[in-house]
């Protein structure tokens, strides 16, 4: 498996995968109207402009995972680790994970969320050192859970 900068002639694929992944989020959570499934290309392409950093793992010519990020005030801010869930388990979502704190390894902070719900990611991000500090209820299904990583306290 290859991590590389994804560039905007990725984004349709990343989009695609992205929309599979998270099906099983909406299953989770009986929520077709998460913010993932209805993103589109021109999201994602206008996001790409603004600086987001898109990272690709490829297996040969497909796209089986990806993350994103952006840095403000030495705060990284990931988003939408996806990982196809035919590749799932194997440790590609921490491989993603770590190339992106790599990357900005000049931030003091970095902040990603999931869903309460989201066992897998909630014990990944843990377990790679990222703590709860916030919680943000979306409606009665869904409950955001912020979590933090400070590069000054390791």
């Amino acid at each position: 498996m290859t991590v590389l900068p994804a560039t905007v002639s990725d984004l349709s694929a990343i989009l695609d995968l992205q929309k599979l992944c998270y099906i099983q989020e909406a299953e989770m959570y009986n929520d077709t109207t998460i913010q993932p499934l209805h993103e589109q290309l021109e999201d994602l392409e206008l996001a790409f402009s603004q600086g987001t950093l898109f990272l690709k793992m490829q297996q040969q010519d497909s796209i089986i995972g990806s993350v994103r990020a952006y840095e403000i005030e030495k705060t990284c801010y990931i988003g939408k680790l996806i990982v196809h869930p035919l590749f799932q388990n194997r440790g590609f979502g921490t491989s993603l994970l770590f190339t992106i704190e790599t990357l900005f390894s000049n931030c003091e902070r970095f902040e990603l969320f999931t869903g309460h719900k989201s066992e897998k990611n909630l014990y990944l991000y843990k377990k790679l050192g990222y703590r709860e500090f916030e919680r943000v209820s979306v409606h009665d299904g869904l409950e955001l859970i912020f979590l933090e990583k400070n590069t000054l306290l390791f």
